[in-house]
């Protein structure tokens, strides 16, 4: 299918590689930064890297948004696109109506659920891929699409797709940030960061196979306050993890409550 890139970000930069690898012609890439559309069209040949939004003599059956959620409704605001083009946006948090203000636009939801840099290639066979549309036959238009590069592809409304995306933030958003942290705590003791590896690797392999809340381990876990009360005193000069520690140590208790003694 002709396809045109509004965004050059690492969304795009994963999907127009997708899409072109599995036989769709990316007709055109915009972004309003002229060196990030020229670099994604040079992956994508015989791209053309665009300038304005007005596509009406762009030759494109569909039209895949790839922007920050805050420049969404700007972007659909002023799209210009033919009449029955499919416009479809890759956001796990925006809603489908938010393009239905397109004049002859076929609006849709195309969401790859990964998280994505440039510089770090992805199988995306193995990515889900989120659909929604405002009518059946540009939904099986977008799936048809989907599963080229794709072989989870699913069916998920505006709500429940929201809800999956702020599960998505805990799982990986915030899960890298405590990485982060972890990581600057190794460096400030001068240990080296592949300590932690094997930790890492074993914890999210064994919250792949069961609840993660079934195989929680740590001082939370066992209400042991000496030492929870040692790390919060090494946090002294680091008050927002601090607060991080206690906030989750709370939450960690709330799923475990202290078992009475005997």
């Amino acid at each position: 299918m002709k396809t045109a890139l509004i965004g050059a970000g690492n969304v795009a930069w994963h999907l127009g590689k997708a899409l072109h690898q599995a036989g769709h012609e990316i007709v055109a890439v915009y972004s309003p930064t002229e060196a990030t559309r020229h670099d994604l069209a040079q992956q994508l040949p015989p791209t053309t890297p665009i300038s304005t939004l007005d596509l009406t003599q762009v030759e494109a059956e569909l039209v895949l948004i790839a922007v920050p959620d805050s420049a969404l409704a700007s972007v659909a605001a002023n799209l210009k696109v033919p009449s029955g083009t499919i416009v479809a946006h890759t956001s796990g948090s925006q809603p489908l109506e938010v393009l239905q203000g397109i004049k002859g636009a076929r609006a849709g939801v195309f969401y790859p659920l990964q998280t994505f840099s440039k510089s770090k290639p992805v199988d995306f066979r193995t990515i889900p891929i989120l659909l929604e549309a405002e009518d059946e036959l540009t939904l099986r238009a977008l799936q048809e699409v989907a599963s080229t590069v794709s072989s989870e592809v699913h069916r998920v409304d505006s709500d429940k797709r929201k809800q999956l995306h702020l599960a998505a933030v805990f799982a990986c958003n915030f899960t890298n940030h405590l990485l982060g942290i972890s990581r600057e705590l190794l460096q400030q003791a001068q240990l080296p960061d592949t300590l932690l590896q094997p930790l890492i690797q074993e914890t999210i392999a064994k919250a792949m196979l069961q609840h993660p809340f079934r195989v929680q381990t740590g001082p939370a876990i066992r209400h042991d306050q000496n030492v929870i009360d040692a790390h919060l005193h090494m946090l002294a000069d680091q008050p927002l993890y601090q607060v991080l520690y206690r906030l989750l140590t709370q939450s960690i208790q709330a799923q475990h409550p202290q078992k009475p003694q005997p």
